[in-house]
């Protein structure tokens, strides 16, 4: 009898298990089970961070996907996964954006290093590290008998990477005016105003443009390239205006052209920019100081090796036209000089005059020459009289 008893009860539980996974993609051999370390995926995604939990040992510990929220908020319905019984076993996904990414409670703590910018130079950047749990809600009793549940999750990201899922705007302005480039193209030497604008951002962050050059070409990755600054190193011709003190930056250069384009009446010039957040209190740290061995070595040499997650802003084309100049002094004096076009029938008419003038002048001098030419002497016969004749 005692048998039976241990035999039924058994079957009860097996009967209970199955009945608590019925409709879900668990396995009562596996999943029944408390919730382990091993039950959370994490995936740092390019627009988000997916945390996917197993949703199968939550079920046996006697909560449902309600239960589950981001960071204590249980009250906010965004901050709730859903569940996909697509897949075996059954999962609980959140998703969270980098857009709106301190939403439901998730932290940020930022910290500085040493590292490369997208294309290998050496500066100063900050990480962004994103971190926060899933947990299950405090019964509103003194005691309970279901498993406090709690996942842990984080996330590192470049901050300048976070740049990417900030709006951005790259301005254009001539002479504090929008920009409007003529048809023919700007004059060489024209001033130019730049400037990068972030928008969704908080106060807290600041926009700090970390190296800007030329190219001309669309793509930023030109191997023919112009650098206007980058650190200490800054082309004459080049004034940064504002940088890391507000969420805009601001340089003015002027215009060029560029020698490839010397058998061209105008010239293509595109304006690239490396960008970076960098939080408010920590800029003035990422500037350089210039004169200072450190932040000179820092700033030495250029790689092409390319880091993920930087912020490539792009503007252009900037078209310049090219004034040709006259290569001697002939052909200013024939640029200076009045033109006289002659037409076929007036060419014709002037040659036929000198043509008959010449030839009454010939006529004329033979005129004057031929009677001379006819008159003959008169002879005297001299002899002897003949007295017959007489």
């Amino acid at each position: 009898m005692e048998h039976i008893f241990w035999i039924f009860l058994i079957f009860c539980q097996i009967f209970s298990v199955g009945a608590q996974f019925n409709g879900y993609n668990c396995d009562a051999n596996f999943h029944s089970r408390f919730p382990a370390e091993r039950d959370i995926s994490v995936y740092c995604g390019v627009q988000t961070v997916t945390l996917k939990v197993n949703f199968c040992p939550v079920l046996f510990s006697g909560y449902t996907d309600s239960d589950l929220a981001l960071n204590g908020h249980h009250g906010d319905a965004h901050c709730r996964g859903f569940i996909n019984n697509n897949t075996f076993p059954t999962v609980v996904i959140f998703s969270i954006s980098l857009a709106t990414l301190e939403s439901c409670g998730n932290a940020l703590v930022v910290s500085t290093a040493q590292g490369p910018n997208a294309y290998g130079n050496l500066s100063l950047v900050q990480i962004g590290n994103i971190s926060g749990y899933i947990d299950t809600p405090d019964p509103p009793t003194i005691i309970s008998y279901l498993p406090g549940l709690l996942y842990k999750y984080s996330c590192s990201y470049p901050l300048e990477y976070l740049v990417n899922n900030t709006q951005l705007t790259f301005l254009l302005d001539l002479n504090v005016i929008q920009l409007s480039i003529p048809v023919a193209g700007l004059t060489l030497k024209t001033r130019v105003f730049a400037a990068v604008k972030a928008t969704n951002l908080d106060k807290r962050w600041n926009v700090l443009m970390d190296y800007c050059y030329t190219t001309p070409s669309g793509n930023p990755n030109d191997e023919l390239r112009y650098d206007l600054f980058f650190s200490c190193d800054k082309d004459p011709q080049t004034t940064v205006l504002e940088n890391g003190k507000s969420q805009m930056g601001r340089f003015a250069f002027e215009v060029f052209r560029f020698v490839k384009h010397k058998n061209q009446k105008m010239s293509t010039v595109f304006l690239h920019c490396v960008t970076k957040l960098c939080r408010a209190d920590d800029c003035p740290m990422l500037m350089p100081i210039c004169g200072s061995k450190k932040k000179r070595a820092i700033s030495e040499g250029k790689q092409s090796s390319k880091s993920p997650g930087n912020a490539v802003l792009t503007a252009g084309p900037i078209i310049t036209r090219s004034e040709q100049t006259p290569s001697n002094n002939s052909q200013l004096a024939l640029l200076n000089a009045p033109e006289f076009h002659m037409s076929t029938v007036t060419s014709i008419l002037i040659s036929a005059v000198i043509i008959l003038s010449v030839i009454s002048i010939c006529f004329f001098l033979f005129s004057l020459v031929l009677p001379k030419g006819r008159s003959s002497p008169v002879t005297t016969v001299s002899g002897v009289r003949n007295t017959a004749f007489n």
